[in-house]
């Protein structure tokens, strides 16, 4: 080897003996505050750099000055120092969350009264529009697509950072919904993006919107960039919703439309959007059709419960009772036993993923029914919903109102402090922690 080479090289290998000397190795585990138990398959991050726990909640990590910060399904995100102790104790959250829109997050005649109700009852989350319906991007963010398409032509949140914070302030966990590929605003700018017809026109759905083909990488990239964004304005978790195909036939794609194509399309989304994701301090979720928990096959629109489980930290099925037309089993009014469609759904898709309820968060319904008896859902309705969820050991629930106007009704008075009392005293029960 030439003298200037070999030079080089030890140069080279005593600039990283050094480099990993200015950095120290913290090894630990982490722990239930309730249970004591190891926490499996979290991850803990330093900077860029993130490793995720073995089956006895066991990291390594090298940590940089700016911190470790620990995450798992079914806790809060903890950040903590290197030397802070190396047993971490992670508190189990599930999130209670209203939806409110892009409108409804900044009309206070809809915004307040969800907060008072936060305030007062179970509740502590918001899922709130960030990309909505039709396409629009509510949030000023920096994306030179989303302005080209008018996406960003009214603004309802100027200042997203300082929502987040007002929001955490409050301690409300937030989650930023996205609507991915049913998209009026981007297939109108880019038809060359659109589903079409086999005539080759775009097509349009029952509501009269466009929607942007789920095999192209174009539109994934728009929509992974917009939750990026949200990730670095605070929020606590991405929901995908519309990550799906339409549930209709003789339409045109960049690929062929069939199961396995559909399938491979939207898997693959979500695995890159994970991917890009990894970095921040955020959960992933994505919301699927009721239906999908039953189904071995992709009910044609490419959600398929086993494949989208791996990407996901928590699977959101829409079980809605009046969305289970067909009935379930020997329930065929759905809308007299929101229990039962709760539970045995929650249930069908835990057997079929073999994933702890924490993984689980489902959609309820806040609603009047449409496609049965027309009955408001009240009281004993939304009660027995939460009651089905809570007893399957889901990670919380989210409460659906597409006016964003909700009762009380159903809802138990604030349990936080009773919640906290409870976590620290079996964390103190357990001397390992």
């Amino acid at each position: 080897m030439p003298v200037l080479l070999r030079f080089i090289v030890i140069l080279v290998l005593v600039g990283q003996t050094w480099g990993a000397a200015a950095e120290s190795l913290t090894c630990g585990h982490l722990y239930d505050g309730v249970t004591g138990k190891p926490i499996e398959n979290g991850v803990v991050s330093s900077g860029p750099r993130l490793v995720r726990t073995d089956a006895n909640g066991h990291f390594v990590i090298a940590s940089s000055p700016e911190g470790l910060q620990a995450r798992a399904p079914g806790y809060r995100v903890r950040s903590f120092s290197a030397d802070q102790g190396h047993d971490i104790v992670m508190e189990p959250f599930s999130a209670k969350a209203l939806y409110l829109s892009h409108y409804g997050i900044a009309e206070p005649i809809l915004r307040n009264p969800a907060l008072e109700m936060i305030k007062n009852t179970e509740l502590n989350a918001l899922v709130i529009d960030l990309k909505g319906d039709r396409g629009q991007v509510a949030f000023k963010v920096d994306h030179p697509m989303a302005s080209e398409i008018g996406a960003q032509k009214i603004l309802t949140v100027k200042d997203g950072k300082r929502l987040l914070a007002s929001l955490k302030a409050k301690d409300v966990y937030a989650i930023a919904r996205i609507v991915v590929f049913k998209d009026e605003l981007l297939a109108k700018a880019r038809p060359d993006l659109a589903i079409r017809t086999e005539g080759g026109d775009v097509w349009r759905d029952g509501e009269g919107m466009a929607w942007v083909d789920p095999f192209l990488p174009e539109v994934w990239e728009y929509n992974i960039s917009l939750a990026e964004q949200a990730a670095r304005m605070g929020f606590d978790e991405i929901q995908f919703d519309y990550v799906r195909f339409p549930d209709r036939r003789g339409l045109r794609f960049a690929r062929e439309n069939q199961e396995e194509n559909r399938v491979a399309a939207i898997s693959s989304f979500l695995a890159t959007a994970r991917q890009r994701l990894e970095p921040y301090a955020v959960f992933l979720s994505a919301d699927i059709f009721g239906y999908v928990c039953w189904s071995e096959k992709d009910v044609e629109i490419g959600q398929r419960l086993e494949d989208l489980s791996v990407h996901l930290d928590y699977i959101s099925p829409m079980l809605y009772p009046s969305g289970f037309g067909h009935g379930i089993g020997m329930y065929r009014n759905p809308v007299k036993h929101p229990y039962e469609i709760i539970s045995l759904s929650l249930n069908r898709a835990q057997q079929r993923t073999g994933l702890p309820g924490a993984r689980f968060r489902p959609w309820l319904q806040a609603f009047r029914d449409y496609a049965f008896d027309r009955r408001s859902f009240g009281e004993h309705e939304v009660r027995a919903q939460i009651e089905a969820s809570d007893d399957f050991g889901s990670s919380g629930w989210m409460l659906w109102n597409a006016r964003n106007v909700y009762s009380q009704a159903g809802l138990l008075k604030n349990s936080y402090e009773a919640h906290a009392d409870q976590v620290m005293e079996s964390a103190s029960a357990h001397p390992k922690l």
